[in-house]
């Protein structure tokens, strides 16, 4: 299993950072995961965003885009769906997480699934500590490995 995680904007606050990092060395095992921090633009620019996220992403790719108004899944619907994806469409996952200015609309309509975690809105930061966590847990559950120690 391959993960990348390409977000805009970088983690800066220290706790984000252990907790990021712990969930990286437990997928470790499993698998990859790599991240792509891209810098933000002014929120009248957010196409080159856009623009240089896309540029990262070949045509065959699988890309799931973080965004509120996605499709909800539970945690053993997500990893049912990473495991056929898997199994079936790509060895790669993108999962694209945008800035406080959201993510433009050409990443949007790029992405294989457009996923939400909640109707809640949360700190893009934030966000990437949620997603390697949920990604950690759907690994566990496809391996059929209890989660909680």
């Amino acid at each position: 299993m391959y993960f990348k995680i390409i977000s805009i904007g970088s983690l800066k606050e220290d706790y984000l950072k252990m907790g990021v990092a712990e969930y990286q060395k437990r997928l470790s095992k499993y698998g990859k995961i790599d991240f792509i921090e891209l810098p933000e633009s002014s929120r009248d620019n957010i196409s080159e965003e856009g623009i240089s996220i896309l540029k990262r992403i070949k045509d065959d790719d699988f890309v799931i885009a973080m965004v509120i108004e996605g499709k909800q899944l539970n945690s053993i619907e997500l990893a049912n769906y990473i495991e056929n994806t898997f199994t079936y469409k790509s060895s790669y996952i993108y999962f694209i997480i945008g800035g406080s200015n959201g993510l433009d609309k050409s990443v949007i309509d790029r992405a294989n699934l457009k996923l939400s975690f909640s109707k809640l809105t949360f700190p893009h930061q934030l966000m990437k500590l949620i997603l390697i966590e949920q990604i950690y847990r759907s690994v566990k559950i496809i391996k059929k490995e209890q989660y909680h120690k």
